[in-house]
């Protein structure tokens, strides 16, 4: 079986003790799964789905039971009064941009207490790039605490907030391309108590891509006001082809939409484009989902960790916040043949030949493996990285645990072959 892939007995007999030694963390995985696979059934019994909710609804969008029904659940599941799901919202970056231009307005400080964000989020800013509308061009002002040893900066933060005043606090619960771990909910939990002693308005807004159903607890459930993510990573399953969601308050989710659409028409404007069936059943399947891609990337931490490399976040053995494994592959040798390697495990375009680009809203050349049934899908398994020092790797996704496995050992396998 593995013969067919070209893998050798090296990399089978090193996986099949990792698996071994992994047993303990997997079932820990599964009843993560299980509880958020309750949480998810709930809501749709609750919420009484029905096979006419997934009927498509064109024009104006008004009146759409469906979209409302999805909109409900999505709230239950995350724990907030209001969501916005919609089609039209066609990435992370965008329902963060999105999030941001519809909360902030000329004069209003914003202030990232996570360090620098994910680099397109930086050009949204106007941080880097030279475009006109950008937050800054628009005179909002940004401010950015840095992590102190993989953690809030409490007392820097705190000064700010007692200094002059602040309209929206943003965190970014995953890594990015940073060299940092991502933060888990108790890390959140600790700093927005904290935020809430000296500013009981400031709005609290957390990145959620990549986190979703990762841990027991989402971001508004321990006091965030407005989360945001991508519905082609966690809450899509897989089966969702574009989309995003912001969920929190109602009035910040309000206001959100006005951006999306128009002031006063809001969320109730806004055709499907026959997109339904595939949210419902991608959230469905969404916690098995994040099970897979668990299980997939802790298997490849520990498949390089056996193979020598050092840094690798988070180690097989530490607590997950979110999808997301990086491992610094030390040259950029191995990086681009750990990326070729990668691809040629994919479903979709495994003969393609990943090289490194120039890609839009990223200042370095990048390498990225993605064979994906829909492109940038990062729930299934995918692989980028700068071609810059430490020559780092971001692996997320495995949308089912024997199929990542495979990618995986392939990727190493080609990685050390001389």
């Amino acid at each position: 079986m593995y013969k067919e892939f070209g893998i050798t007995d090296e990399v089978i007999d090193l996986a099949e003790k990792c698996e071994k030694e992994l047993e303990p963390i997997f079932k820990k995985i599964d009843e993560n799964c299980l509880k958020a696979t309750s949480k998810v059934l709930k809501a749709f019994q609750d919420n009484k789905v029905t096979g006419t909710d997934f009927i498509e609804v064109t024009g104006y969008g008004y009146y759409d039971g469906g979209r409302d029904k999805l909109e409900k659940i999505y709230s239950q599941i995350l724990g907030t009064e209001d969501a916005l799901v919609r089609p039209q919202i066609m990435s992370g970056t965008h329902a963060l941009s999105l999030t941001l231009f519809g909360l902030l307005k000329y004069g209003d400080t914003m202030i990232s207490i996570s360090g620098e964000p994910y680099d397109t989020l930086r050009s949204v800013i106007g941080l880097v790039g030279d475009s006109k509308n950008s937050l800054i061009q628009y005179g909002i002002k940004y401010e950015q605490i840095d992590l102190i040893n993989e953690d809030f900066d409490y007392e820097k933060i705190v000064e700010r907030l007692k200094k002059s005043p602040v309209k929206l606090v943003e965190i970014q619960r995953s890594t990015g391309y940073s060299s940092r771990k991502s933060i888990l909910i108790e890390k959140i939990e600790k700093v927005i108590k904290e935020i809430r002693k000296v500013d009981k308005n400031v709005i609290i807004m957390v990145d959620n891509c990549y986190g979703e159903l990762v841990e027991d607890k989402e971001p508004p459930e321990v006091g965030a006001d407005i989360i945001v993510g991508s519905l082609i990573k966690n809450l899509g399953g897989g089966i969702a082809t574009s989309g995003g969601y912001v969920a929190g308050k109602r009035d910040l989710v309000e206001s959100v939409a006005e951006r999306l659409t128009a002031p006063t028409v809001g969320k109730d404007m806004g055709a499907n484009f026959n997109q339904w069936l595939n949210f419902y059943k991608g959230l469905y399947m969404a916690p098995n989902a994040v099970r897979s891609s668990l299980k997939t990337m802790t298997f490849a931490s520990l498949m390089l960790e056996k193979l020598g490399f050092k840094n690798i976040s988070p180690k097989y053995n530490e607590k997950r916040t979110d999808i997301i494994q990086t491992v610094e592959l030390e040259t950029e040798e191995n990086l681009i043949r750990f990326c070729k390697g990668l691809q040629m495990g994919m479903p979709v375009e495994s003969f393609v030949d990943p090289v490194p680009d120039v890609t839009p809203g990223y200042p370095h050349k990048e390498i990225m493996a993605d064979g994906s049934f829909t492109p940038g899908s990062t729930i299934e398994l995918s692989c980028d990285g700068p071609l810059v020092e430490p020559y780092k790797a971001y692996m997320q996704g495995g949308i089912t645990y024997e199929y990542g496995k495979l990618g995986i050992m392939i990727a190493i396998q080609n990685m050390i072959r001389k």
